[in-house]
């Protein structure tokens, strides 16, 4: 069977997110897979360049179409189309006619006169039809924009910029294998521009994208791929030597990770809902060598202690809380299209239900650190401060630090371009039993 070109494994990715049946997280490595290596990267470029500007590319493609497509390999492909014509380089008839024969693979020979035909028009009159998409050039659905409007008014103009532009390439150096500095020089010796992250002590920021698996020391074990936000979480757990430390919401671990590479605990809980996540935790921790004896994998509900943990109770606690993923959005482009208003209220619910239910497994004198990768106020500050209101026994514990902006409760990371993803981080003491 002949393979599919790259356009149109693009449009078979892209095409269940938009029907919002599925995520790239689940859809774009077998179109990798499936991809000639060589291609690859113009596969991601136009999959995820598409996802993150589809809010835009849609309001050019409304005055060019008489009825809406049904068939969302075809709005695919034509979104793709408009995606190369406006921010690559593809000469525009390569372009055109490249789609329009991806639209003929896929089985939609014709529509396949409907695509080349729009794209043409497209071309020609690109600079009146221009002005379809003038007020969207955010690329945002229209209730996040004003939610992030409402939550950050000074803010929310740079959040929308930094969410539409690639995320940088960050590493976490393993510290049970080399320093940072050992690591700068052998990306320099191979010819590798990076700098230190001014935020994390583990943290390399590459100056340009690179095949991960093809860096030195992958195989060793030598870094982990970690945005330099989330490479906060471990130092500011700190758990002593010899605790009984749990990493709730683990997957896909590298906070599970980066704990066994900085800290000495007799006992790490590694617990995720999603068995199969957790197969990635064991994988990750294989290649980087952490194949401690101390550590225990369980796929579990932490809502629900009860069922799994038995005695034990927790010295400290890392809770990586489930939320919207607002701060990660150009990391994943598809929470434009996937995450909805509703999805706020119900994910508030579900972290305060986590929290409560793991605060009772946390010893007197213990630490729980609270994280998201949300920029919402309602995951973060708020859901702070209705926990400490209704919980006599939990203090906050002030985060000392020039990084992100001080909060009621805890610091805010805002996604900045070029810097880290959104984080939020907020420290709690128990002080009784």
């Amino acid at each position: 069977m002949k393979k599919l070109s790259t356009r149109a494994l693009a449009a078979k990715a892209l095409a269940p997110v938009l029907a919002g049946k599925s995520s790239l997280g689940a859809t774009l490595p077998p179109a990798q897979q499936a991809c000639l290596p060589r291609d690859r990267p113009l596969l991601q470029n136009l999959v995820l360049g598409c996802t993150r500007e589809w809010v835009y590319l849609e309001a050019l493609l409304r005055p060019l179409l008489q009825q809406p497509v049904k068939d969302k390999a075809v709005l695919a492909l034509l979104g793709l189309g408009l995606y190369q014509l406006l921010r690559t380089r593809i000469p525009p008839h390569a372009a055109i006619g490249e789609t329009v024969e991806a639209a003929k693979e896929l089985g939609f020979a014709r529509a396949a006169g409907l695509i080349n035909a729009l794209l043409r028009r497209f071309l020609r009159e690109q600079q009146d039809l221009l002005v379809a998409g003038v007020g969207f050039e955010h690329a945002h659905p229209g209730w996040l924009k004003k939610r992030l409007e409402k939550d950050w008014p000074d803010h929310a103009a740079a959040i929308l910029a930094a969410n539409n532009e690639p995320a940088p390439l960050t590493l976490r150096v393993n510290r049970r294998r080399l320093t940072r500095n050992d690591y700068l020089v052998k990306l320099k010796e191979a010819g590798i521009s990076a700098e230190p992250s001014a935020l994390s002590p583990e943290g390399i920021r590459l100056h340009e994208l690179h095949d991960v698996t093809a860096l030195p020391g992958y195989a060793e074990g030598e870094f982990s791929v970690q945005d330099e936000s989330a490479q906060l979480a471990a130092g500011l757990l700190a758990p002593a030597a010899g605790s009984v430390v749990l990493d709730a919401c683990a997957a896909p671990g590298g906070k599970t990770a980066h704990l066994l590479e900085t800290a000495d605990p007799q006992q790490l809980w590694a617990i995720d809902s999603d068995a199969g996540r957790l197969e990635r935790v064991r994988d990750n921790l294989r290649r980087l060598q952490l194949d401690h004896p101390a550590l225990t994998l369980l796929a579990a509900d932490a809502a629900d202690p009860d069922a799994w943990a038995g005695d034990t109770v927790f010295d400290a606690i890392l809770l990586d809380a489930p939320c919207t993923g607002t701060g990660v959005i150009r990391r994943h482009p598809d929470i434009k299209l996937l995450r909805k208003p509703d999805d706020i209220g119900r994910t508030v619910d579900l972290q305060a239900k986590i929290l409560r239910a793991l605060w009772t497994r946390l010893k007197p004198g213990g630490r729980l650190l609270y994280a998201t990768c949300s920029v919402i106020r309602a995951e973060n500050e708020n859901q702070i401060g209705h926990f400490l209101k209704e919980t006599p026994d939990a203090r906050e514990v002030t985060i000392d630090a020039v990084w992100g902006l001080e909060r009621p409760h805890g610091r805010q990371i805002l996604p900045t371009i070029g810097g880290g993803d959104g984080f939020f981080y907020a420290l709690l003491e128990k002080t009784s039993a």
